[in-house]
């Protein structure tokens, strides 16, 4: 994975598709832990625009304090022949 943590739109996207094609699956508190990315859902929608083929799953995370929250979970489908993040 690149280590460019730029807060642009396609900073953000590039990080998540570079872990999506090595993890295949994420949540929300991931992204924004360990990616830095504040707004992933926001970023999988531009990714999906762009022909990612990403499942969205609700599920139970609970946060660093242990507080449960309902929360995405993206599994990489299919990423484009050519990868356009």
């Amino acid at each position: 994975m690149k280590n460019d943590h730029s807060n642009s739109t396609s900073s953000q996207r590039a990080r998540i598709a570079d872990y999506l094609m090595e993890n295949i699956c994420a949540t929300t508190v991931e992204l924004r832990d360990i990616l830095d990315v504040m707004h992933p859902a926001g970023r999988i929608k531009e990714l999906k625009a762009k022909g990612w083929q990403i499942l969205t799953i609700k599920e139970d995370h609970p946060t660093a304090c242990g507080k449960l929250h309902r929360v995405g979970k993206y599994v990489l489908i299919k990423a484009p022949k050519l990868r356009k993040v």
